[in-house]
């Protein structure tokens, strides 16, 4: 054998080799895979829910022996089962309150923030809804507060705004322990849970969707996932406030905050202790790796990649607390970087 065809065999062998060695490392890795175990339980934001359930789903294709049991009850009540110790994670579609905090520190259980997504609030209409069927078509923050502020009498739509026929108005929103209803309130209302009581309430987003799509003339308010979701049969109305023009709730408005005032990110609260399992830490991880391409898959809008990086940085430095804990209403990014 002359040198050239020693020097092709050698080189042959090595790649030979090295794809077996790349493939018995592969095999290795995937009955790792396989042999991670454990359950984990999530409850909270019936917001945060389509992307947490997206991810659950398939985190179970590729770790079958994880059960992720995934269940909704507000994010309010979900911290309660968060900070009692039932459930290793909150989702959250607004930051945790001051008193939550009291009662997680009384537990002694530490937490870490991340944030998943951005969710644009919105204020819908049947499609059907005459009102809002021209294009220019909007409603203002000073007409929300009007029909959503507590004691409002409002209950035509001939009250709301001149020209308007005089057609009841049915309105439906999240229940009292929803973050979306604290949220809802404090941006139209100002103040946290200062709403009319006369609605229907309900924790469940797909509730909701039945009664607006079943009463023409309703008016109702959820996460943009559940709006995207039914679109055929909604319409989410453009919000105008003050002097700016109305803008109406799409993935670039949300992203680039234009969709005021109800653009907000969504975040999942982790037990701190409890991410040194295995299961829980490998499933954070692969959440935070997989949320952007799942939250727009479910309706939402992914974050920017550099805050996925800092929310990465975040669980793996086990980094605990709220970056909003100081009060500052700064960009997400900045205070995450803070």
């Amino acid at each position: 054998m002359n040198k050239s065809m020693a020097t092709i065999s050698l080189l042959i062998i090595i790649g030979i080799t090295l794809f077996m060695i790349k493939g018995d490392k592969e095999d290795i890795l995937n009955q790792a895979d396989k042999q991670l175990s454990g359950t984990i339980n999530i409850d909270g934001s019936s917001t945060v829910y389509p992307i947490t359930e997206a991810v659950a789903e398939e985190f179970h294709k590729k770790y079958p022996k994880v059960k992720v049991i995934v269940n909704y009850s507000g994010t309010g009540g979900g911290f309660k089962k968060f900070y009692n110790g039932e459930t290793q994670i909150n989702d959250a579609s607004r930051p945790i309150k001051s008193k939550e905090e009291t009662e997680i520190k009384k537990n002694k259980i530490t937490y870490i923030e991340l944030p998943v997504a951005y969710d644009g609030l919105s204020v819908v209409v049947n499609r059907k809804n005459p009102l809002f069927e021209d294009d220019n078509a909007y409603i203002s923050t000073d007409e929300l507060k009007k029909i959503w502020e507590p004691g409002s009498k409002v209950q035509f739509w001939s009250e709301v705004r001149d020209g308007w026929p005089k057609e009841k108005i049915t309105l439906y929103g999240p229940g009292v322990a929803s973050g979306t209803f604290d949220y809802f309130t404090k941006a139209i209302n100002g103040k946290e849970q200062a709403s009319r009581k006369d609605f229907s309430p309900n924790e469940d987003d797909n509730a909701l969707v039945k009664g607006v799509t079943g009463n023409t003339y309703a008016l109702g308010y959820f996460g943009y996932a559940y709006y995207i979701e039914n679109k055929k049969l909604l319409r989410a109305l453009p919000i105008k406030q003050g002097n700016h023009p109305a803008v109406p709730p799409t993935a670039i408005t949300i992203e680039d905050g234009s969709y005021q005032p109800l653009s907000r990110p969504i975040f999942i609260y982790v037990n701190a202790e409890a991410a040194k399992d295995p299961a829980l830490k490998t499933f954070v991880e692969f959440y935070l790796d997989n949320a952007a391409t799942l939250s727009k898959e479910v309706g939402y809008v992914a974050l920017p990649s550099q805050v996925y990086d800092l929310a990465k940085k975040r669980f793996s430095d086990s980094t605990t607390g709220s970056i909003y804990a100081t009060g500052q209403k700064l960009p997400l990014e900045q205070l995450l970087k803070q």
